[in-house]
């Protein structure tokens, strides 16, 4: 299973970063509304470090992790002053921090085969003890049954490069098949990546993080900016303050 190599790593980083940056200003209106203006905040599944760069931009610290080592690169350039480490996130170190996050659907990929359930619950579980008191985990997922809008063909095309993705769902998998084309010279240099999502259910989910001791709220949008359908954010925190409470 491919895990976003050197050249679709850099198709994400030019074309798909209109996810992060719809998320961002509710991401950061959550950290201020909850007394979190500074301090450690951990990206699970960084990417290629957009969401890292408006962090530091607007004083915090950031550790990122991502299990593809072409998306750290580009990170590392981007957001030069955080701190990123190539590995999985079911398997990252996580330090005492005032915040965790984790967005665009990256806790359903499957590039770490330990990925299910009880591996999101012993993540939880991880995340809860590094949370100062009062800090949040926010995230979101991609849910069973997708629309048949998300499940056609895609292709998108620049001057510099082209992508189609082919995508099914079965057995509570969505499987995406995705093929690039980068301009190398005066051709374009193909490449085949396959990725494997494990579907979760948000009221599921929610169950594991208040068994885990957090308060959850669960939401279809980042503030003004709606998520695709079949999909749902998370917003836990590890002490139950105003403005949160049970979904």
């Amino acid at each position: 299973m491919s895990d976003y190599g050197s050249d679709l790593a850099y198709i994400h980083d030019t074309g798909f970063t209109g996810f992060v940056n719809g998320a961002a200003p509710a991401l950061l209106d959550l950290l201020r509304r909850s007394e979190i203006d500074r301090g450690l905040v951990v990206d699970l599944g960084c990417g290629s470090g957009v969401w890292a760069a408006r962090l530091l931009a607007e004083g915090y610290d950031v550790l990122g992790f991502d299990i593809s080592p072409a998306m750290i690169a580009i990170a590392r350039r981007k957001a030069p002053e955080g701190r990123f480490e190539t590995t999985s996130l079911l398997r990252a170190a996580l330090p005492p921090c005032v915040a965790v996050t984790s967005i665009g659907e990256c806790l359903n990929y499957a590039f770490d085969r330990a990925n299910s359930r009880q591996a999101l619950t012993k993540l939880f579980a991880r995340v809860y003890r590094a949370l100062s008191p009062g800090g949040v985990f926010a995230f979101d997922i991609a849910e069973p049954g997708q629309p048949a809008a998300a499940l056609r063909q895609r292709f998108v095309q620049t001057d510099d490069w082209a992508v189609l993705v082919e995508a099914t769902e079965a057995d509570g998998l969505l499987v995406r098949k995705i093929t690039t084309y980068r301009r190398a010279g005066r051709t374009f240099r193909r490449r085949d990546e396959r990725h494997c999502l494990r579907l979760y259910r948000a009221a599921d989910l929610a169950a594991d993080l208040r068994a885990a001791g957090f308060a959850v709220t669960v939401r279809r949008a980042y503030g003004d900016y709606s998520l695709p359908p079949e999909h749902a954010a998370l917003f836990a925190r590890k002490t139950r303050l105003a403005g949160f409470g049970r979904s």
